[in-house]
Formats: structure tokens, sequence, C-alpha cells
């Protein structure tokens, strides 16, 4: 099984040491010092106490590793349209591309059924550079539950987690995603196919969506947004609106509001991954966790004051940042 990880961040990072390790033939798409270092002493992966090294195939051009069974990708939302046209040395006909982005996915109507079916969302695939470039029928489906950090260049240090669900857009158990699965599993990841990914995407996005932009407005952690009576408040207002659309797409929610907010309290001091890029001037994944909500309101007819506010502020402290502010 051939697999390429396109953005070895700490997530890429820790996904291709611990299939390296497994013994899978992986390699990894990154740039700069990350990449600098992997190719002069490995990926290091700090995990439970234990440091190993992993010799990985590494280069910033995609060319140097020809076509792939798996295409896994882990960059920032925003990221991957600039990148469409980079992959086409992996794909083949058969290469299946495992979307592992934060958010609303851009093939999210893709073999859904229903009026809305096909429809593409302009908030996360501007120009339908994703669509049109990698194909909907490509995509395995992925959410993403590890958290792990770059301490320092070549380095990946595990957090907590090792669940990487998988699920086709039909819902099917497909032998891409079971042949997966299994080589996850093989090197010690939770990765369970899922009939109903789209579930799985709302409920981790339930959070992203509220506690990322208020803690990057207001530079809380988790633990104070989520039990300060203000913020919390906000929270939930964005997230019972963001209830209202997903149901009217057919989504389940397993848990209910004030569990997956106290959920977020229980993590603890930790600041959100768009505070944490807000503070070291990276651009923030807004559209993807936010804007593709407002989007969906709109096509469901469903009202989103609190979010349009958010999204607003949010949106204007990112241009400040960018400016310099």
């Amino acid at each position: 099984m051939r697999i390429c990880i396109f953005g070895a961040g700490a997530i890429g990072g820790y996904l291709g040491a611990k299939l390296a390790q497994a013994g899978v033939d992986v390699g990894i798409v990154a740039r700069g010092p990350h990449l600098e270092a992997i190719r002069r002493k490995g990926l290091t992966l700090i995990e439970n106490g234990t440091t190993t090294e992993h010799r990985v195939r590494a280069s910033a051009d995609a060319r140097d590793f020809g076509p792939q069974d798996y295409v896994i990708l882990t960059l920032k939302a925003h990221s991957v349209p600039a990148i469409v046209g980079d992959l086409a040395p992996l794909l083949e006909p058969a290469t299946t591309v495992v979307s592992g982005v934060n958010g609303i996915p851009w093939w999210y109507f893709h073999k859904i059924g229903g009026p809305l079916e096909g429809t593409r969302l302009a908030s996360v695939d501007p120009g339908d550079v994703q669509w049109n470039g990698i194909g909907p029928d490509r995509v395995l489906g992925c959410v993403v539950y590890p958290a792990a950090e770059v301490p320092e260049p070549g380095t990946v240090r595990h957090i907590e987690g090792n669940r990487f669900s998988l699920g086709e857009p039909n819902g099917s158990k497909s032998a891409r995603a079971v042949a997966l699965s299994a080589a996850l599993t093989a090197a010690g990841l939770k990765a369970p196919v899922r009939p109903k990914l789209r579930d799985e995407i709302w409920v981790k996005l339930w959070g992203n969506l509220s506690f990322n932009p208020i803690s990057a407005l207001t530079h809380a952690t988790l633990e104070i947004l989520c039990t300060d009576p203000g913020t919390r408040a906000i929270a939930r207002a964005m997230m019972v609106e963001a209830q209202v659309i997903a149901e009217k797409l057919g989504v389940s929610f397993p848990i209910d509001v004030d569990r997956r907010i106290d959920g977020g309290a229980a993590v603890g001091a930790h600041r959100t991954s768009m505070l944490q890029d807000l503070e070291a001037g990276r651009p923030m994944e807004i559209d993807a966790l936010v804007g593709s909500v407002q989007e969906l309101g709109r096509l469901t007819g469903s009202p989103t004051p609190t979010i349009d506010i958010i999204l607003a502020l949010i949106r204007q402290r990112a241009a400040v940042a960018a400016a310099g502010g």
C-alpha cells in the first residue's frame, strides 16, 4: 500500500510516523525547516513519554513520489485549493484522496441524495477548484480527533487521541475504506468506518464553529470561555443555530448542546487552533469552520444571527492581524 501524506504538520507528521512505524510505504510532502529536519535526522515522534525516530521519504515536490493508492490531506482547509494542481503526480485512476480537513468539507453534498445533491460550497471551495481538480468520486471522508504539536522542526509530540473516523460520501463500507482502516489499525490507531460520517463532522464542527472564533476574539482558553456565563451563552447560541441547519440536512446529534460545551470545559486551559494561528501570525480557518455554516444556513433557509455577528468580528480581526495589528 502506497500512502502519501500531503501537509506533514502536527497531525500529518503524527500519522506519518505511526504508519512508518508499522512498515507502511509512506511519503510525506512538507516544506521549510520541517522538511529539512526530516531529511536530516528522520521524523521524530514523542508519544507516551517515549521518543522514536522514523526514516520516511520526504520532499517538497509530489513528483518525487509518483502515483499513490491513498493521498491523505492534512492541511488547513484554506490551504488546500492552492495545492490541488500539485497533487496531479500522485493521482492515478484508482487513487483515493482522504480529506482529513476541519470543518464542512467541499464534497459535503456529493452522494447525499435529495434536492441539494451535488451542491458546491463557495465558502470552502471557491471556484470549484477541488471539485474539478480532485473530483468528488476520489474522496474518502475523515474526521481527525488526535491533538499533536510540532515543538521543533522534524519533531511531533502527540498530546491525546488516536481516532481517525473514515466514511464514504454515500455511507457504504467500501473496499478502499476497509483497507485503509486496516492499515491505520495495524499502526496502532483507531479507524472506524462510519455509515454516517456527516454526523461526526457536525459534532466536531459544533465546538470548532463556536469555541475557535470566540477564543481568537477574547484570547480565552476553553475552560474560561465554556464556563464564563457570557461567552458560554454566545457559544451555545451559535451551536443551536448550527444544530437547526444540520438537522434539516438529516444529521443526528448523539449529545445535547450543554453536554458538548461541558466537554469543551473539561479540556481545561487549552488554546484553540484558531487562537494559536492568530498568535503565530498564520491565517485562521474562518470559512471552513464558520463561513461554511453561514452558507448552509442560507441554503436551508435557517437564520444565523449569532453566527453572522461572530463571523463578521473574526473576519475583521483577521484583516487587522494581516495588516500588522
